[in-house]
């Protein structure tokens, strides 16, 4: 029995307000008043779709940092940093999966994210794997006053996929593949070009989504009066209702698109609201999830006995309920590279990366993975040929000992104006984790005064730095505020 096992998603913590928005471009495009209301998922700086996606995946993988049952990863995204390295190699190395892990990178169009899970529901029902990851993370880029930057939201989902089908077990699906050219994104291209809305409504969907919808009902054995959870990922409104009446599904069946709290993630978004939905469904509900892109893909499960048991801990609800509101357009054309400004002389260096240094070292760099002394337990980062151990620094005795599901705390922490920083000013700190060990480094999603000694924090997978000559992304592990610990730890208190 194939289906989903486990699940679980990401949505920055910013949320840009649309009206912020809209007002800072009313001089010149007073139409966007229209779309002021509500609010989008907005990433930080140092976010992007590949960071995202890890965090969404380590939100299904659970805690704990043992992933050997995975052996294959699927990584979907229009908006991938790289277009020639494996994208899901970074993930799989971030995640300390296992170097058999068979990884692929799924693109091209908004359908990506279905299209990787049915390639993941395919490869364990024919045995070619035993446990699927499937990451799905969109950081999309639009020109400032238009549509499409109010329309957009930033996030991620990942699901994993086995024969334990306890959160869902697939029932079928279906493709329709049609080169309806509905926006396109040219190979050096930072923004869509979009066609018409009533042509892309009234020619693309209403006649490409139905016959995939019907053919996959077929395939699942099921009709469409049987449908109890309905996704269909759109910014145009009422167009899922449109749908579910045109295919003879019910009308309560027609899932909310979260437009007015996120904004559409695009590849990833079908997944999304197939997360969102499991978070909500109840054992027996059948769920049709469909997205359109060159046609369309739709697939069908039935919710499984062990749902609940199988919640992540955060999934979308609670990264939809982990937001702070960001008023500051300037700020989001800023971390979106949308103007050109001075970064003063201290941001002047070279930041060439070492791919030797980066291969050689990638399960401490991209993994967070230090040692401990099997002698004395002590841990460390980086891990070294010498032991730190208080009297007795043994030679080669370190183990591999992962440091990014740890809990950890501030110990000492600086807020510096002075060194460059996209979002100042540049926190960083020692960080100390239970169990032992020790780093120095960044602290992001944070503002002054919400850093103090004891802080509970956890690690997040982040970019460090871009090298913009090279077009190279560097990535490394931050500390971010453990908001869930802060607030066990003040309930205790106040007990």
């Amino acid at each position: 029995m194939v289906g989903i096992s486990a699940w679980g998603a990401y949505a920055p913590r910013l949320r840009l307000s649309r009206r912020a928005a809209a007002s800072a471009n009313a001089w010149i495009a007073p139409g966007l008043a229209a779309k002021a209301k509500g609010e989008r998922a907005m990433a930080n700086w140092d976010e992007d779709s590949l960071t995202m996606a890890v965090e969404a995946a380590r939100d299904a993988l659970g805690p704990g940092d043992d992933r050997s049952h995975v052996d294959a990863l699927y990584f979907a995204s229009t908006t991938a940093p790289f277009a020639d390295r494996l994208n899901a190699g970074v993930v799989a190395a971030a995640l300390t999966l296992e170097k058999t892990v068979a990884a692929a990178d799924v693109s091209g169009s908004q359908r990506a994210g279905l299209t990787a899970l049915a390639q993941a529901l395919a490869a364990v029902k024919a045995g070619a794997a035993e446990t699927a990851l499937v990451v799905a993370g969109e950081h999309r880029q639009a020109r400032a006053a238009s549509s499409q930057e109010l329309d957009f939201g930033d996030g991620a989902a990942a699901f994993l996929v086995s024969e334990d089908a306890g959160a869902a077990e697939f029932l079928g699906g279906a493709s329709i593949t049609d080169d309806f050219v509905d926006h396109f994104r040219a190979a050096d291209g930072d923004f869509d070009y979009g066609w018409e809305e009533r042509w892309i409504r009234d020619e693309g969907v209403v006649k490409l989504a139905p016959p995939a919808i019907r053919k996959a009902l077929e395939n699942s054995g099921v009709r469409p009066e049987q449908v109890t959870h309905f996704c269909f990922p759109t910014t145009f409104s009422g167009l899922g209702a449109t749908l579910a009446k045109t295919c003879g599904l019910r009308a309560e069946a027609v899932r909310d698109v979260l437009g007015a709290q996120m904004g559409e993630a695009g590849a990833a978004h079908g997944l999304i609201l197939l997360a969102h939905t499991l978070e909500n469904a109840r054992p027996g509900d059948v769920v049709l999830v469909v997205q359109f892109g060159q046609g369309a893909e739709a697939l069908v499960f039935r919710v499984g006995e062990q749902v609940e048991a199988r919640r992540p801990e955060r999934g979308v609800t609670g990264s939809l309920a982990d937001r702070k509101e960001e008023n500051n357009y300037l700020k989001f054309l800023f971390f979106n590279g949308l103007v050109e400004w001075d970064k003063g002389m201290r941001a002047e260096k070279d930041n060439k990366t070492a791919l030797t240094t980066l291969y050689r070292n990638s399960d401490m760099i991209l993994g967070l993975v230090g040692g401990r002394c099997r002698e004395t337990g002590v841990a460390q980062f980086p891990r070294t040929r010498i032991s730190v151990a208080p009297n007795n620094p043994a030679v080669d005795t370190q183990e591999p000992y992962k440091f990014a599901e740890r809990k950890a705390r501030v110990l000492s922490w600086s807020a510096d104006y002075l060194t460059f920083s996209m979002a100042p000013p540049n926190h960083y700190g020692m960080i100390v984790f239970d169990g032992g060990g020790r780093i120095m480094m960044d602290i992001t999603d944070v503002e002054p005064g919400d850093v103090d000694a004891g802080l509970p924090v956890k690690m997040v997978f982040r970019l460090k730095e871009v090298d913009e000559r090279r077009g190279f992304r560097r990535y490394f592990w931050k500390a971010a505020p453990d908001r869930s610990a802060s607030a066990k730890a003040a309930a205790v208190a106040a007990e």
